[in-house]
């Protein structure tokens, strides 16, 4: 059976667009979960997250939004109902199916919401338990569960469970390994619609990276899943990952980045970062589009390994008249990992 990849994906512009362009075969594959990231104005930015998910997510694809980043307060003045209703409600009225994010310790109002989303649109629930180094461990018991099942108004068999084990790297895997585990066994009591892995190891942010040259980063949160899985002996485990962002919520962005390209590999990331050109805006990023091409980072199947590839193709031939922004190389970037992550679990069973 094709292990099923679930991509943790920032609801931005540039995700949106990778998801717009990822081909038949890798939406087949790929059950997207969207985090909303927050900011100053909520309703603003529900909308706009609402207009993405219309324009960009594929009319056979089911959506699994994730809002437990944003406070839960009321969206509409005088309205009753937070991020969950507003975001389900909208998507409700453009025929746009959603799965919406619960957690042990939301609180019955937030549950009742989820419960209410999940009837609406009738494709269940997620629910995303963390496992993260630094998380509060909770570990209710069976009369918990079935309170929280009642709260959400779904069987087991209706929800699709995350584990999210959060940052991993090297130092911390064997530790992060034995707490998955632990939480695995336990989960393992009630047959859920599927079970899910999920960790990440991309760094926060690209400071200190050298320019002009590709820097190596170790796909840690594969090398988690893989251990995991050989040790293993209840249902099949989904992989699951944070694309080619580090798994925490960002900052917000001030000013524009260096042209860079986090570019995915069997094992690694290769991670090239320029400076800019001062006169020429972005135009570093042909010069570092050609490097890549011309590395042996550079995939056998060239362009066509995926839409973002192509437009790498194109920058390192001057075939566009702009280099891109930092939207651009996230969604050519993440196009690229949707592709090599679902090439490998369906030929090597390894992402």
């Amino acid at each position: 059976m094709l292990v099923v990849y679930v991509p943790i994906l920032k609801g931005r512009a540039g995700e949106f667009y990778a998801l717009d362009h990822a081909s038949a075969s890798v939406q087949q594959r790929i059950r997207p979960i969207m985090e909303i990231v927050p900011a100053d104005r909520v309703r603003d930015l529900l909308e706009t997250f609402c207009d993405h998910v219309m324009n960009y997510v594929p009319n056979n694809m089911v959506l699994t939004v994730d809002c437990g980043a944003l406070p839960h307060v009321r969206v509409l003045e005088g309205d009753i109902g937070g991020p969950v209703v507003r975001v389900s409600e909208s998507l409700g009225y453009r025929d746009r199916p959603m799965c919406p994010v619960f957690r042990f310790l939301d609180g019955q109002e937030l549950l009742s919401e989820v419960a209410d989303a999940a009837a609406d649109h009738g494709q269940g629930a997620c629910l995303r338990i963390s496992t993260a180094w630094d998380a509060v461990k909770v570990i209710p018991d069976g009369g918990q569960v079935r309170e929280l099942l009642a709260s959400v108004r779904l069987d087991p068999g209706e929800i699709d469970v995350l584990v999210d084990a959060g940052p991993v790297m090297s130092r911390t895997r064997e530790r992060l390994r034995a707490r998955v585990m632990e939480v695995l066994e336990w989960l393992s009591r009630w047959p859920w619609r599927s079970l899910c892995l999920a960790s990440g190891a991309f760094p926060p942010n690209l400071t200190g990276f050298p320019r002009g040259t590709a820097t190596r980063v170790v796909r840690e949160d594969a090398r988690l899943w893989l251990e995991v899985v050989e040790n293993w002996q209840g249902p099949q485990l989904e992989f699951g990952d944070f694309g080619v962002t580090n798994p925490r919520m960002p900052p917000k962005s001030h000013g524009t980045p260096h042209p860079n390209m986090r570019y995915t590999t069997e094992t690694d990331w290769q991670v090239f970062v320029y400076r800019k050109k001062l006169r020429e805006g972005n135009d570093a990023f042909f010069d570092l589009s050609k490097d890549l091409v011309d590395s042996p980072y550079w995939p056998a199947s060239g362009a066509a390994t995926s839409w973002g590839d192509e437009r790498l193709q194109d920058c390192a031939q001057r075939r566009r008249e702009k280099a891109g922004g930092a939207t651009e190389w996230r969604a050519w970037a993440t196009s690229h990992h949707l592709a090599v992550v679902t090439s490998r679990l369906a030929s090597e069973g390894r992402p």
